[in-house]
């Protein structure tokens, strides 16, 4: 993935480990379309806030979570297609990463 950027406004609140992310429309916020990240998720949505290219997000990922970088990038990968189809991300053209 070439870079993602957030693709509609929307309001972030850190409670505990969770964030709630709250897309606005019209200048409100649609409280039917409220998002939970858990700790992870949470870590992830901040490095794509960040532009951090993919492979740092996995590396990072890797490290506070202790995981392998293939199950990493999968994870993240589908992570980022959720946040994607839920309208929260755009993502631009695949380069392979």
């Amino acid at each position: 993935m070439k870079g993602m950027n957030k693709a509609q406004d929307f309001v972030t609140r850190r409670i505990g480990n969770q964030i709630l992310v709250v897309p606005l429309t019209g200048g409100v916020g649609d409280l039917n379309a409220i998002y939970s990240l858990n700790e992870t998720g949470a870590a992830i949505w901040q490095m794509v806030r960040d532009r951090m290219p993919l492979p740092q997000i996995v590396a990072a990922v890797c490290r506070k979570f202790e995981v392998s970088a293939e199950e990493a990038t999968g994870d993240i990968k589908d992570f980022l297609a959720d946040l994607h189809h839920s309208g929260l991300i755009d993502i631009s053209s695949a380069d392979g990463a």
